[in-house]
């Protein structure tokens, strides 16, 4: 898949607003969204292990 030439160019703009390169950007975006998903990934587990322990003292 490629960027459209409109694309591109927000891209530039938004680099340029941040001092950054496109590929610096790039890096930064894609860390980013790989730490958001283990994070998410994270509180799923979290959230599956939390529902049991909740439902035991509603059960008393």
């Amino acid at each position: 898949m490629e960027f459209t030439e409109e694309e591109m160019d927000q891209l530039r703009e938004a680099a340029g607003r941040e001092g950054k390169s496109l590929r610096s950007m790039a890096h930064d975006a894609i860390v980013s969204e790989l730490r958001r998903r283990k994070v998410a990934a994270a509180a799923t587990r979290v959230a599956g292990s939390s529902a049991g322990l909740n439902k035991r003292p509603a059960e008393k």
